[in-house]
């Protein structure tokens, strides 16, 4: 008899997960603003996920459109640093809008959700409202990050995954796992298949900020760190496919 999973090799390993992706994964590389190519790739990709009956969430940057450190250097004041952070939350915001149309001119049903309440163009971010989309097979789009200053979108991951019940928390990267140095400025760096917590801490890798690793590593929620610019790594990554690095406990 053959194997299933042979027959469908992108058949999903885990049935529900939230997706973290960089502002930059919808901008135009270096450059700022918003690549609608880059936003329709993704938007294929989650779109092919979700028809596979896997409930997506995804948490997206503002990091194409304003970080909010980049006042911190020479601003003076005159935009404090939690201005800045919440104007960062907003680009989130926008990425969030322009995933959302994207999924929805692919005929994917979608929610976009905030932590920062603005009713006119998004849902606040409700747990039990959120699994329930969820489960009617929307993509759920989390912006805002937390809806407080000082807190990574990494963060807003992870606490998206542990209230939603994640079984994987899907990093996308610029590069292909996590490395023993920076592979973009040392050749020779290796990449890791699989880490626990505990080597992450002992060796003192990137992985995410260490509040987010934290509260992944007390809920046990697995880490695979990817990139996502390879074309099909999101299936790929669901599927449970040897990409990136794993860290689990």
């Amino acid at each position: 008899m053959d194997d299933p999973s042979q027959s469908d090799p992108l058949k999903p390993k885990y049935r529900r997960v939230v997706l973290k992706l960089s502002g930059e994964s919808l901008g135009h590389g270096s450059k700022s603003g918003i690549s609608i190519d880059e936003t329709l790739n993704v938007a294929r990709q989650a779109k092919r996920i979700v028809d596979r009956g896997v409930q997506l969430a995804i948490v997206v940057g503002g990091g194409n459109l304003l970080r909010g450190t980049q006042f911190s250097a020479g601003g003076e004041g005159v935009i404090k640093e939690s201005t800045a952070h919440y104007m960062g939350m907003l680009g989130t915001v926008m990425n969030g809008l322009a995933l959302q149309d994207a999924l929805e001119s692919l005929e994917c049903q979608t929610r976009l959700m905030t932590a920062a309440r603005m009713e006119a163009i998004a849902e606040p971010f409700i747990r039990r409202r959120c699994i329930r989309h969820l489960e009617k097979g929307r993509v759920v789009i989390l912006a805002g990050g937390t809806g407080n200053p000082f807190v990574t979108t990494d963060t807003a991951a992870a606490l998206r995954g542990r209230e939603l019940g994640a079984e994987v928390l899907l990093k996308g990267t610029r590069v292909d796992g996590v490395y023993t140095a920076d592979p973009e400025l040392n050749p020779h760096a290796v990449r890791y298949d699989r880490l626990t917590f505990a080597q992450v801490i002992r060796d003192n890798l990137r992985v995410m900020d260490m509040a987010a690793f934290d509260m992944c590593r007390d809920a046990k929620l697995p880490i695979l760190v990817f990139n996502f610019k390879r074309e099909g790594n999101i299936e790929r990554a669901i599927a449970g496919h040897p990409i990136g690095t794993l860290v689990s406990d």
